[in-house]
């Protein structure tokens, strides 16, 4: 009964943000306190940010992670970016290990099955630099359109990561947050009988999708509203409700 913990724990956030090319996935990031960047691909060279240089191997990603674990910083956010870039420097890995050129030679039912290995061996690393160094993750992903195998409905196309399934299962339940990041659209209709049709009209606006819904993959554990703009201090001021860093 001692050990009992009563009331809110206050833990760094864990957040996937993914979304449509371009949009600003990484300066979002960059607004994060304290970020340092692990880069699979160049997509932080225009920010001014602390960063190592880009990963081309799976071991130059753990041994960053290593460092930040061992070496003294005043680091408070990691940005991993990106996932999807990530994925190929671990199937990489695989194929290194299983004396292979490609992943798909060791045979669908089993290569990816292997590469969830080194997916979780990362998680374990970040949680570590979570629980032992108060250090947030930020997991950058750009976005596919796949299709949906609902056993309610008919199957449907949305948003999601661009991952494979299983190693985005694994990556989306460990995070606290999945957010979707996209451009407002709005539609309008045109023409007139059956030359009518609906036109998608959209501008600069930038939001971010916080709950699932059939058009995408989403969640989140602070209780934030559906849609949020673009904008790091839009989220972080959910963070202050519960206590978070």
């Amino acid at each position: 009964m001692l050990n009992i913990i009563r009331g809110k724990t206050v833990a760094p956030r864990r957040i996937m943000l993914y979304g449509v090319q371009g949009i600003g996935k990484s300066t979002w990031a960059s607004c994060a306190p304290s970020p340092i960047f692990i880069q699979t691909e160049d997509g932080a060279g225009g920010i001014d940010c602390d960063k190592f240089p880009v990963a081309t191997c799976y071991a130059d990603v753990m041994k960053n992670l290593a460092t930040l674990y061992t070496e003294q910083n005043t680091y408070q956010t990691l940005v991993l970016d990106s996932l999807d870039w990530m994925e190929r420097i671990i199937w990489s890995e695989v194929c290194k290990k299983k004396a292979v050129e490609s992943i798909e030679d060791i045979g669908y039912a089993k290569s990816y099955t292997f590469a969830l290995t080194q997916w979780r061996e990362l998680l374990e690393a970040l949680t570590a630099l979570r629980n032992d160094k108060a250090i947030t993750t930020i997991l950058i992903a750009h976005s596919k359109i796949e299709r949906f195998e609902n056993p309610e409905t008919e199957s449907y196309d949305r948003f999601a990561p661009r991952l494979h399934k299983l190693a985005a299962a694994v990556m989306q339940e460990w995070c606290d947050e999945v957010l979707f990041a996209n451009y407002k659209v709005y539609t309008k209709q045109s023409g007139e009988g059956i030359r009518k049709r609906n036109q998608g009209v959209g501008g600069d606006e930038r939001v971010i999708h916080t709950q699932e819904r059939p058009a995408y993959a989403a969640k989140n554990r602070l209780g934030l509203p559906e849609e949020i703009p673009l904008i790091w201090s839009e989220y972080a001021k959910y963070l202050s409700t519960q206590g978070g860093k």
